[in-house]
């Protein structure tokens, strides 16, 4: 600065005050700063709020889906308590119902002589093991506990009876 200076101005000027055409470097400096933390800020608050995923994701929790779910909803709608019941239920271990029940059903299907997996509506008195298509127990008439038969003798037990397995083969011959 080897031009003159105004005489009401300061002789003592500080170093940011740059002369006219010249690059200010505290604001390219200010600018560099403000915008890597404006990005700094972001990462933290996205990284901060995925955190119930992650929790529930690095478990292996059922609740997974449910869980991003309500991150979701808490992003786009700004209300904090999705946010906080997401957390809770990535913390919280719900006890796992599905495999035990499916094993079980499973073991009955087995049992019944039906495929695993297969659905009810595909089972039909055709493929069902034991019952062959000429039987005629679905025509029977239904008789009811305490009436007697044609011949006198009592009503049919209306209790299932327990068959070994000698017996099962016995039926399908």
């Amino acid at each position: 600065m080897t031009e003159a200076l105004h005489p009401a101005a300061s002789h003592n000027l500080p170093q940011f005050i740059v002369a006219p055409g010249e690059t200010d470097v505290l604001m390219v400096v200010m600018s560099i700063i403000l915008v890597s933390s404006v990005v700094m800020f972001g990462i933290l608050f996205f990284r901060l709020h995925t955190l119930p995923e992650r929790i529930a994701h690095k478990s292996h929790k059922l609740q997974f889906e449910i869980v991003a779910v309500l991150g979701l909803i808490a992003l786009f709608t700004h209300m904090h308590i999705f946010w906080i019941v997401g957390l809770l239920l990535a913390l919280v271990d719900l006890p796992d119902f599905g495999t035990p029940l499916n094993r079980i059903a499973g073991s009955a299907e087995k049992i019944a002589g039906i495929r695993p997996g297969q659905r009810a509506a595909e089972v039909s008195r055709d493929n069902v093991a034991g019952i062959r298509p000429d039987d005629e127990w679905a025509e029977m008439p239904e008789i009811s506990p305490g009436t007697q038969q044609a011949d006198g003798s009592g009503a049919l037990s209306t209790t299932p009876e327990i068959v070994t397995a000698n017996q099962k083969e016995l039926i399908r011959a």
